[in-house]
């Protein structure tokens, strides 16, 4: 009966990673990326202007406004800093040009999550800095930017008649946690919002990356702007669905352009995801339930299985397991090329599993304490 069980199991778990490899929009793939070949011959560039919320972003500030000033696009482009009520240099980090213009934002107002209420500030000041404008890009204070990005940006904006066109940037991976979980933190996204369906017109996926939005400026405003998502601690994908609306999206990844975000501790990890998990799960005992149960079955059982099998010497029960073993390293293996990964790390990926399944508890126990999610010295308890 026991052996019968685990043999039950075990083909549960194979089949639901038969199903994510085939039936999930190939999100497994990672092959979303922009053309660096695709240019376009346009007698008139269309004038992007960026706006960055910057919080105690002394360190990476300069970096990511110097790598937007210096792009090879063809068109102007403005940048739009708002040093978001900052108690360090902020400010005079982002430098000094012609094309740089820094906002003092206003004391945070109620109803509003920090980050969108400085992004909502750097839109509003686009009537005056850059009435011009055809798109904005929103991006973060820690990127470094690809010299060529905007030119690809704008190109597969104009080519695939975008709305938005968002990059997942590269994010850092030299330390031990960071090669242990950020890359299993892209899989997982991808999972959750497979971005060929994102891409897909007629599917009703939406998603798109925070740290890299170009959008279409006349239709972000027929859409109300920032303020529709104000309360949104996942702004980006709320973003996306609300564009979406209107018409297509397109999200992708990128090895160019990076984050300089560090994250050498495992808490600091540990805090980025904290802060959503539960948000995500609309803050639904029973779908945290699934998720952990889901978590537990698709990542840590196989390879306990494939071990216990092989021990009692089980053909049904290690094979079955074995071929979930093997797909969920196939699933993985892309996006370990894409971080430049040796394969090997797929047989961190169980642990990883265990370690964000730990995470989303940490996140409902936030939530439950009357915590919230917290970050940059502000937390947002559900009211």
């Amino acid at each position: 009966m026991i052996a019968a069980g685990l043999i039950g199991i075990s083909g549960l778990s194979l089949l639901i990673w038969l199903v994510l490899a085939f039936f999930r929009g190939g999100f497994w793939r990672a092959d979303q990326r922009l053309d660096p070949a695709v240019d376009l011959d346009l007698e008139h560039w269309p004038s992007v202007v960026a706006v960055i919320p910057a919080r105690n972003e002394a360190e990476t500030i300069g970096v990511t406004v110097t790598s937007l000033l210096r792009q090879t696009y063809r068109g102007q482009i403005r940048v739009i800093v708002v040093d978001d009520n900052s108690d360090d240099a902020t400010a005079k980090a982002a430098g000094t040009d012609k094309d740089l213009h820094v906002i003092h934002g206003a004391a945070l107002a109620e109803g509003w999550t920090g980050k969108l209420w400085a992004v909502n500030q750097g839109v509003q000041a686009i009537d005056e800095i850059a009435p011009d404008a055809d798109y904005v890009l929103l991006t973060d204070a820690d990127i470094a930017h690809d010299p060529d990005n905007l030119r690809q940006l704008v190109c597969k904006a104009i080519t695939d008649n975008c709305h938005l066109v968002s990059l997942m940037v590269a994010l850092r991976c030299v330390g031990f946690w960071e090669k242990l979980l950020i890359p299993a933190f892209v899989f997982f996204f991808q999972k959750l919002y497979p971005f060929p369906l994102v891409n897909n017109p007629a599917h009703p996926m939406a998603a798109a990356a925070g740290g890299c939005m170009l959008v279409r400026l006349q239709t972000l405003r027929q859409t109300g702007g920032i303020a529709p998502i104000r309360d949104r601690l996942i702004d980006d994908c709320a973003l996306a669905a609300q564009i979406k609306r209107q018409g297509p999206i397109w999200l992708g990844l990128s090895t160019q352009t990076r984050s300089l975000r560090a994250y050498g501790k495992l808490s600091e990890i540990w805090l980025m995801v904290a802060r959503t998990a539960f948000v995500q799960l609309d803050h639904s005992l029973c779908n945290l339930l699934g998720t952990i149960v889901a978590m537990v079955l698709i990542y840590l059982l196989p390879p306990v299985l494939l071990v216990y099998g092989l021990a009692v010497h089980n053909p049904l029960l290690w094979l079955t397991a074995g071929g979930s073993c093997l797909l969920m390293g196939g699933l993985y293996r892309p996006t370990l090329m894409a971080y430049q990964m040796s394969l090997f790390r797929a047989l961190t990926l169980p642990l990883a599993g265990l370690m964000y399944a730990l995470m989303t508890l940490s996140s409902a126990a936030r939530h439950w304490r009357g915590q919230g999610g917290a970050w940059k010295g502000r937390s947002y308890a559900k009211k």
